[in-house]
């Protein structure tokens, strides 16, 4: 065989050259700009008693008392937008909540319709109070905890009402079981993280001059949890969340990334303060 008829055969079945223009085309496309907004969804009044977030009585010799808020973020990808969590549905004796998300979304010009996707850590009252105001969003669920939340009987702790929307066909609805990359391009990550709840996930944020951007959900609820490996009483499986807490912190390490505890006020300073955001 000639080489000339051997390198066609060896160029047979591969896909035709894109034209020129095409080639041009996506080595000129813009990424789209990223940003993320932390969003206030509710602040516990008085310090909680964490003596229960050891399962080894870390924190209960002598008692340690800590601030607690709910954090809920904004991200922004271009012209689409994903909400992280939903906080508190409402004030109460234990939480101040002084706005609702509609509302921050409001002053930041957002037209709550147009969230295309609602990603919830875990089921949680404290993370999905306030879901129910995004019904044309598509919700982002861990697997496991959307089993938990349609299972009957309920397991104690499991409440559906937030997600009521969802869980009664009227919503669009993506079970998570592993991870996945909200937009297609590695800049929004859901991250597996169970072990606090069956299907829980944390959230990774890549941004173009902050860098990324790790927000936690529950894996840990504050620097203590984080830096002891600390699991709380009522995590649903230990070994599940001692994993979990090693892959945050490995890929925290190996990204460089800023961690945000989502219930540490002591996070807050990382990122802007509302109404800016972080790019």
């Amino acid at each position: 065989m000639s080489i000339a008829a051997l390198a066609a055969t060896m160029l047979t079945g591969l896909p035709a050259a894109a034209p020129a223009s095409a080639q041009a085309q996506t080595a000129t496309a813009t990424p789209a700009k990223v940003t993320l907004t932390r969003l206030d969804c509710g602040t516990f009044k008085q310090p909680r008693d964490v003596g229960g977030f050891s399962d080894a009585f870390a924190y209960s010799n002598p008692p340690l008392k800590l601030p607690f808020v709910a954090s809920c973020y904004l991200i922004r990808h271009g012209e689409r937008t994903m909400l992280w969590d939903a906080g508190f549905a409402a004030p109460s004796e234990q939480v101040a909540l002084p706005r609702t998300i509609l509302q921050q979304l409001a002053e930041l010009g957002v037209d709550p319709a147009k969230v295309e996707f609602i990603g919830i850590s875990h089921y949680h009252a404290d993370h999905t109070g306030q879901a129910g105001s995004f019904p044309n969003a598509t919700l982002l669920i861990g697997q496991g905890d959307w089993d938990a939340l349609t299972a009957q009987p309920l397991s104690p702790g499991v409440d559906p009402k937030p997600l009521a929307n969802w869980i009664s066909g009227g919503g669009k609805v993506e079970k998570v079981a592993v991870d996945k990359d909200v937009f297609g391009d590695g800049s929004v990550v859901i991250l597996n993280l169970p072990g606090h709840t069956p299907g829980h996930h944390g959230l990774l944020v890549r941004l173009p001059r902050t860098g990324p951007v790790l927000l936690s959900g529950d894996v840990v609820h504050f620097q203590e949890n984080y830096d002891h490996a600390g699991v709380p009483q009522f995590n649903t499986n230990r070994a599940d969340s001692l994993v979990s807490i090693d892959r945050f912190k490995d890929i925290a390490t190996a990204l460089k990334a800023t961690v945000i505890i989502q219930h540490d006020p002591r996070s807050l300073p990382k990122l802007p303060a509302f109404p800016k955001a972080a790019e």
